[in-house]
């Protein structure tokens, strides 16, 4: 029998535009049908398309995504789950813009295997430090803030819950501006205001 390949797509919000990494897949090339998306947090594994992916999948079947960072988002999640699709599961994973990541090379040697394993273990770690210094500095800006008064407008307007991660892609050049205000649904100004405010 066949192994199958599978990819899982994952978006924050409702308005984050999944194209890019349905391309990503498709180039793999992973089947249309073959293909899973959640359009929600990655903070766990909790999400119904990624559940019904893990019942779908069987032994030797191959699972691709774009970046580790669209597995999931919580450092030790991650790791947990890389260990029980990989080792209990006995699936294995691509991942795209990380190739040492690539759990189909057979013939990868016990110091290759380490350093796999030692680079998922950072990627995981940066991707959840980044986080928490988002909300550090987001915190510290709007303390800064009410310190010199500075009220946030309308409180009917609250942030968007992706604000932090949108902007941060934004910052790191990954979406345009334009982008970004379409999948927050803001306004230019309003975007600009909360990247000062909230330091970010």
């Amino acid at each position: 029998m066949q192994n199958t390949i599978y990819g899982y797509i994952r978006v924050s919000t409702k308005e984050q535009n999944e194209a890019r990494q349905k391309i990503a897949l498709q180039n793999f090339p992973v089947r249309e049908e073959n293909i899973f998306m959640d359009r929600q947090s990655g903070k766990d594994f909790n999400r119904t398309s990624y559940r019904k992916l893990l019942k779908k999948m069987r032994k030797k079947d191959i699972l691709v995504i774009q970046s580790i960072d669209r597995l999931g988002r919580n450092y030790e999640e991650i790791l947990e789950q890389w260990r029980i699709l990989t080792r209990e599961r006995q699936i294995d994973i691509v991942v795209l813009d990380m190739p040492l990541l690539d759990t189909r090379d057979k013939n990868r040697d016990l110091t290759g295997t380490f350093m796999a394993d030692l680079i998922l273990q950072v990627l995981s770690y940066v991707a959840q430090n980044e986080r928490e210094n988002i909300r550090k500095r987001q915190a510290e800006g709007i303390a800064a803030a009410k310190e010199r008064g500075v009220h946030f407008g309308n409180p009917g307007k609250p942030v968007p819950v992706a604000f932090e991660d949108v902007a941060g892609k934004w910052r790191r050049k990954e979406i345009s501006l334009s982008e970004a205000l379409r999948e927050l649904e803001i306004g230019r100004t309003y975007f600009y205001k909360n990247v000062k405010l909230l330091g970010l």
